[in-house]
């Protein structure tokens, strides 16, 4: 984190929403971003909070939550290039601490885990990424350039440059910072591929047994019944011997016995 001259901070977390996002085209519109109004105001609020002001700075959190939906502690300790990405019910705590170009998406919450006293919220280092939906919970680190997934609940630390999803979030991905390459650590269970290849594996047996129970019926048939056309000629005569049904096609077309 760095302690620099208030314009040249505003100055790079307005760059930060130029290299971020690629729907800012100009100054104008970066100006009407709610993630740059509620970090500016969270640096006056946190001025104030760090000289001891009383109640001003927890009114201007107030007002910032109200005209963002952005809630972020006074007293959280926020680096330069930050950026908030649509931005809408993120929540950041007290004694949270988040390093330089580090960028939340929407509905990030970095909080504590229970009443307990002094560090109790989570330390996000440089150029990290926290996804849509992330809770990062307790006092623990997101490592340099670390990537958190969507939805993910973070509970233990994440080491740098690595990538963490799921619930509770777990490593699956580590990150070369020189070269970039990603390597993957663990292959990620696919719910509806295994429920398709479980349903396929089903058909292919009802398809076996319906098979097997095919040819078992022919053979009982071939072995116990004889079909309509190989009944002995003398039979079809004495079947109309009483003025029954005389001949095998009028017997067939429902003439009875």
């Amino acid at each position: 984190m760095s302690n620099d001259h208030p314009l040249r901070i505003l100055r790079d977390d307005i760059r930060a929403i130029f290299l971020n996002d690629p729907a800012a085209r100009n100054l104008a519109e970066v100006l009407l971003y709610p993630g740059l109004h509620a970090i500016i105001m969270h640096r006056i609020a946190h001025f104030l909070w760090r000289r001891r002001v009383p109640f001003l700075p927890r009114l201007i959190s107030q007002i910032s939550r109200f005209l963002t939906g952005i809630e972020i502690h006074p007293g959280a300790r926020i680096g330069r290039g930050f950026f908030i990405d649509h931005g809408m019910g993120v929540v950041i705590g007290e004694t949270t601490e988040i390093g330089d170009w580090v960028m939340l998406y929407q509905g990030v919450t970095l909080g504590g885990t229970g009443k307990q006293t002094g560090k109790r919220h989570p330390t996000v280092e440089d150029h990290a990424i926290i996804g849509v939906g992330a809770i990062v919970l307790g006092a623990i680190t997101v490592g340099k350039g670390a990537r958190v997934g969507g939805g993910a609940v973070v509970v233990k630390d994440v080491p740098p440059y690595s990538t963490a999803v799921g619930v509770p979030a777990r490593i699956v991905a580590h990150r070369d910072p020189v070269t970039g390459e990603t390597r993957r650590v663990e292959q990620l269970p696919d719910p509806e591929a295994e429920m398709l290849r479980g349903l396929r594996a089903k058909v292919l047996e009802l398809e076996e047994r319906l098979t097997e129970l095919e040819i078992a019926t022919d053979h009982h048939t071939l072995e116990h019944h004889q079909p309509y056309d190989a009944l002995p000629a003398q039979l079809w005569a004495s079947l109309g011997e009483n003025g029954a049904v005389k001949d095998y096609d009028e017997f067939t077309s429902g003439g009875g016995i």
